[in-house]
């Protein structure tokens, strides 16, 4: 038996992507800092109010959106939130939650895409679910959390999921499966507990990795150049 074989057989589970586990450690970390800071253990009495500053901060915030796109100035400081929000949260359950499905789902995409795939369908589907939220809603809740960017990787997975359905001859529109399943999720609680228009930010992220998938899938681009050869 082959070296190669001999480590397939040792390793039956495919390890986590590293930019995944690097993502979720980071996530993580900001909320053991939080909470450290929160019950007094580590910073002193401002640690309290970490959470909130960090908020004011790094949140994505509509208004500040309007602002810029009327008045034509773009600081750094403003534009940064349209990705930064994706790594602050308002409690450690909504921030578990969000990592769950960022692993679950960034586990299965990483047997498929590379590590610099996987991390743009993050970064982008983070940056334009805020855009969606900010150009369809007008509202003064700030976005944040991780979920638009974990919803880019369930965007990622359903295209996988599409194309081998359409290979197996099945019906491929089972591959929305999943996002229904989570949407309802939502509508559900929302039904219960009260909505948030945070949804549409996720929405977003879903279709961002949906269409990066058919780019960013290997031989993706090869294919389509041949097809333009062809025409």
């Amino acid at each position: 038996m082959s070296d190669q074989n001999m480590q397939e057989d040792n390793n039956p589970v495919n390890p986590l992507p590293p930019v995944i586990v690097a993502l979720f450690l980071f996530i993580l970390g900001i909320e053991v800092v939080f909470n450290l800071g929160a019950r007094g253990i580590i910073g002193g009495p401002e640690a309290v109010g970490w959470r909130l500053a960090a908020l004011q901060k790094y949140a994505f915030s509509d208004e500040i959106f309007e602002w810029m796109r009327s008045s034509g100035q773009w600081p750094f400081e403003h534009v940064m939130r349209f990705v930064t929000y994706g790594f602050v949260h308002l409690s450690f359950t909504q921030a578990l939650f969000g990592c769950v499905i960022f692993l679950a789902l960034g586990k299965m995409a990483g047997e498929v895409y590379n590590q610099f795939a996987l991390l743009l369908f993050f970064v982008l589907g983070t940056a334009n679910g805020a855009l969606v939220y900010a150009l369809v809603l007008d509202s003064q809740t700030p976005l944040v959390g991780a979920y638009p960017g974990a919803y880019a990787m369930i965007g990622a997975y359903t295209y996988l999921m599409w194309l081998r359905l359409g290979m197996l001859g099945e019906q491929q529109v089972r591959a929305f499966s999943l996002i229904g399943f989570l949407l309802g999720i939502q509508l559900l609680f929302g039904l219960l507990f009260g909505s948030t228009p945070d949804w549409l930010a996720d929405v977003g992220g879903f279709v961002t990795g949906l269409v990066l998938a058919v780019f960013l899938i290997p031989g993706s681009l090869g294919r389509l150049l041949a097809r333009l050869r062809q025409r």
